[in-house]
């Protein structure tokens, strides 16, 4: 089984991409995590979310990992606390090992699939995601959420073809001075292997260093309208995708003490993201999916992308999905029913659009949060 570098423990406990996205992973658990769920976690890791689970009162957890990420120490070192839920860890690759197979005697029927950190490794090839996503299903009980963290592709590639552009529109003699597949901020590096014009739907890797770290960390961009296409093959249907400074801004009355308490320079006194923060939350999204139970309600279905030629069919749906939120971010449940209902007729539409990348155009965004908040 491959397995993934696992982050060199540093002084990032106190940095800011740490702090941040350690809130962001709290603000989802509080919103999506029921007491008494049972909750599988892919990627685990080291255990470090416990009392966040443990804060959430679930029943019962489950813990996926490659054998390389020390899932055995984990589930040691769980075992010897006492909790209020019970918990069971098991070594496997959610992209490509099929856990139907390995865990077909051990009936999990899970309420809540999360993937925190990893969701990218799948996009390595379309297999590894195909794999991961009907994992997902196979965990998930009817009715069940798949939810998690992930790199804002639609931002990281703005930002490349930005650069780029600002490379090949300066004068011969400045450009030495710029590198058009490294992206510099304050607060990190992102480095691509070579130019490209079009955004890869599988396997375009990236380099991402925070100034806090010791190296890079390696990643895939994860395509967004593919993601959508192949959890509705694996029988997930999607709910939102929401870049995590919006998902902030939609939740902040919820929020902002607590962003407060992560520690100092993150929020301005008026409670908003002072630019350091917006810049490095802004490079991480949300993403939700549910398994539809077909006893409670019919499901509102995605549209099923066909295979032989998906990209005019996908750069339509993003047109569609982009209408929301032209209104307002925080019109709540009726701007969700209107997004909803324009998913839904998607399928009808007859629309010619150019074979442009649908990343040339604009970011990528869902509205999220207070709507399905609201909904619970």
């Amino acid at each position: 089984m491959s397995g993934y570098p696992v982050p060199v423990p540093v002084a990032r406990a106190e940095s800011i991409h740490h702090k941040l996205y350690e809130f962001a992973k709290t603000a989802l658990i509080k919103i999506f995590v029921h007491p008494y769920a049972t909750v599988c976690d892919l990627y685990c890791g080291g255990g470090a979310d416990a009392e966040k689970w443990d804060g959430a009162q679930i029943s019962h957890y489950v813990g996926i990992d490659v054998v390389s990420s020390g899932i055995n120490e984990v589930r040691e070192a769980w075992e010897s606390q006492r909790k209020s839920f019970t918990s069971e860890f098991f070594e496997a690759d959610p992209c490509t090992d099929n856990l139907e197979t390995l865990l077909q005697e051990k009936d999990i029927q899970a309420d809540l699939v999360c993937c925190l950190q990893h969701l990218q490794l799948g996009f390595e090839t379309e297999d590894k995601a195909r794999r991961l996503l009907s994992n997902v299903s196979f965990l998930l009980k009817p009715g069940g959420c798949f939810f998690g963290i992930t790199p804002d592709s639609s931002t990281i590639w703005a930002k490349y073809q930005k650069n780029v552009e600002a490379y090949h529109n300066r004068s011969s003699s400045m450009k030495p001075n710029i590198v058009p597949n490294c992206i510099r901020s304050e607060n990190y590096m992102i480095t691509f292997e070579i130019e490209e014009e079009k955004f890869p739907l599988f396997g375009k890797k990236y380099q991402l260093k925070f100034s806090s770290d010791v190296a890079a960390e390696t990643h895939c961009l994860v395509h967004f309208p593919s993601l959508i296409r192949l959890a509705r093959e694996a029988g997930l249907e999607y709910v939102e995708i929401q870049n995590l400074t919006e998902f902030y801004d939609d939740n902040k009355s919820l929020f902002a003490g607590m962003m407060m308490n992560a520690g100092p320079n993150l929020l301005d006194p008026r409670g908003r993201l002072l630019p350091r923060s917006y810049d490095v939350l802004g490079l991480y999204t949300t993403f939700i999916f549910q398994k539809p139970d077909p006893d409670v309600v019919p499901p509102l279905t995605t549209p099923l992308l066909p295979d032989s030629s998906y990209d005019n069919d996908e750069a339509i749906m993003l047109l569609v999905l982009k209408v929301t939120p032209i209104f307002s971010s925080r019109v709540g449940t009726k701007l969700h029913l209107i997004r909803n209902m324009l998913i839904r007729l998607y399928s009808f539409l007859e629309v010619s659009v150019s074979n442009t990348d649908i990343y040339d155009r604009q970011h990528y965004r869902e509205p999220v949060g207070r709507g399905w908040v609201g909904r619970r």
